[in-house]
């Protein structure tokens, strides 16, 4: 079955919802916007979790918060509280996070930023930057994709310009850059020198996706060399941004390291005035 759309996804919480007490002014088309992606039994477990949250908590009913707080458990893990960053570690993550949320901002067709922590979850991750598309989206143009590889590269890039050095923290945005690059000339046809010629077949659709190239070895490293010259672009661009918007960025990292957690409207009003 495909993945609920964000109708799908507001009538599928609303169903498992009847289950528990919520507040009278959840809003579920907000809660089904920042679960994009989200499968049948993730909303389900978003739902549950919300429930025990409120009960830890000594609430008589799960409400906004709980809901989106509840997102953030099953994407990331729940807070990792015994985690303890060195002082330049909670400094590297808040550039790092503010770099994504910037070179986004700074972007035209990018999708608004919800929220920015540094709050290390149990999944490993020590901050993330969530963005929420505004409706459904099925398509995305060559620049939309360029600008969302950008954005991944946004953290490594703040790292760069703020402490001129880097660290390991960008290995997921590595991976998700690249698997978009590789998409963008091997499945979308976006490469001037492979036209609209399929270079990779996709098998098991709907058990994961395996997928191998269906060309020779001479075009596999020239399919590699397009990658590499991709990614290396659109990482200078946000360089770029970052540089350009230097002032905020410190700004917004200084606000993110002594709050730990930012609202995409505080974000936005401080990037704004």
């Amino acid at each position: 079955m495909e993945l609920p759309d964000l109708k799908g996804r507001e009538e599928i919480l609303k169903v498992h919802a009847r289950k528990i007490k919520v507040a009278d002014d959840v809003d579920f088309a907000q809660i089904a916007r920042m679960a994009s992606g989200a499968s049948g039994a993730e909303l389900a477990n978003i739902v549950n979790e919300a429930a025990l949250r409120a009960v830890r908590q000594n609430r008589p009913c799960a409400n906004q918060s709980d809901l989106e707080e509840s997102i953030e458990v099953v994407i990331a893990g729940y807070q990792k509280k015994n985690a303890i960053l060195t002082d330049q570690e909670k400094w590297t993550v808040a550039y790092h996070e503010i770099g994504h949320a910037l070179v986004a901002a700074r972007q035209t067709q990018s999708a608004p930023v919800q929220k920015i922590t540094i709050i290390p979850r149990t999944s490993g991750a020590l901050g993330y930057t969530m963005q929420v598309e505004e409706g459904n989206k099925y398509l995305m143009t060559r620049e939309e994709i360029e600008n969302k590889i950008a954005t991944y590269t946004g953290g490594r890039a703040a790292e760069e310009v703020a402490f001129g050095t880097i660290s390991t923290g960008a290995a997921n945005d590595i991976e998700q850059a690249t698997k978009l690059a590789r998409a963008m000339i091997t499945r979308y046809g976006m490469s001037k020198t492979f036209d609209m010629v399929a270079l990779e077949t996709v098998s098991n659709q709907y058990l994961g996706g395996d997928h191998s190239l269906a060309c020779s070895v001479q075009t596999q490293t020239a399919i590699d060399q397009q990658v590499v010259e991709l990614v290396k672009k659109q990482h200078e661009k946000a360089a770029q941004i970052l540089l350009d918007n230097r002032s905020k960025l410190d700004e917004l990292a200084r606000c993110l390291y002594e709050k730990e957690t930012m609202t995409g409207a505080e974000f936005m009003d401080i990037l704004n005035r």
